[in-house]
């Protein structure tokens, strides 16, 4: 949820309209709906996240928030290059919300300072 509240914050700073609830809502419905859609997606999506920190966390000796944020930035690094498909595929490519991702440098930013601020949240969270 803090994620896509922090959208637009990230959005005016880095003057790119990025949104990963645009990416995942518009890939699920292309309606008037598709905002709901992509929150309810995203937090699917952080639940699942939420789990597999869990397991790791009680496997690993390593701070809770560090553990987080190296997870969280791990999977943004090694997701971020399917950018590729979603520039070519996507539904919605191309409107408000989903720019073209692979070699947009804001785009990056955005989602390493999305990533970065749920990872340190869950970190939180879970101390």
């Amino acid at each position: 949820m803090a994620w896509g509240l922090a959208e637009p914050l990230d959005q005016r700073l880095l003057r790119c309209d990025y949104s990963d609830i645009a990416l995942l809502g518009k890939a699920v419905t292309r309606g008037p709906r598709w905002r709901l859609a992509g929150f309810c997606v995203h937090a699917a999506n952080g639940a699942v996240f939420g789990l597999v920190y869990h397991e790791l966390r009680t496997r690993l000796e390593a701070p809770p928030k560090r553990l987080a944020i190296a997870l969280a930035l791990a999977e943004h690094l090694a997701l971020y290059p399917l950018c590729a498909v979603v520039d070519r595929k996507h539904p919605a490519r191309g409107e408000p919300g989903i720019p073209p991702l692979l070699t947009n440098g804001r785009a990056f930013a955005q989602a390493t300072w999305r990533h970065l601020l749920f990872g340190a949240l869950l970190g939180r969270a879970a101390r």
